[in-house]
């Protein structure tokens, strides 16, 4: 674990391998890209929706409370900052997509751009 992640925000977090997996199960996960759209035009991942941090407030309605969302964006950081408004807004099925598109690059899919 990383020193500055708390236990409970371990607990948030889905790591990269899990994730392809459950989605190549074909499970009902919504995964939202916090990041800006110049970033994504840069690197992504397939099935993920782009929803930048600054405009989560005003958009978190376009999201289903109930749906298990997972957040990613370059790292983390940004991510479990959108986490965190989620949760203040009553979403509960909630992960944070360990290392963020960097770490995707390393783990899953060596094609996607590092930046």
């Amino acid at each position: 674990a990383h020193p500055t992640v708390t236990a409970d925000e371990e607990d948030l977090e889905i790591s990269c391998t899990e994730l392809k997996a459950r989605l190549d199960r074909g499970e009902p996960i919504v995964v939202i890209d916090v990041r800006e759209p110049y970033e994504a035009e840069i690197a992504k991942i397939p099935c993920a929706r782009l929803i930048p941090l600054a405009d989560l407030p005003d958009r978190c309605s376009e999201l289903d409370p109930d749906a298990e969302i997972v957040l990613h964006c370059r790292s983390g950081v940004r991510s479990l900052k959108a986490l965190r408004l989620l949760q203040s807004r009553g979403f509960r099925r909630l992960k944070n997509l360990r290392g963020g598109i960097l770490a995707w690059a390393d783990e899953v899919d060596p094609s996607v751009p590092k930046y």
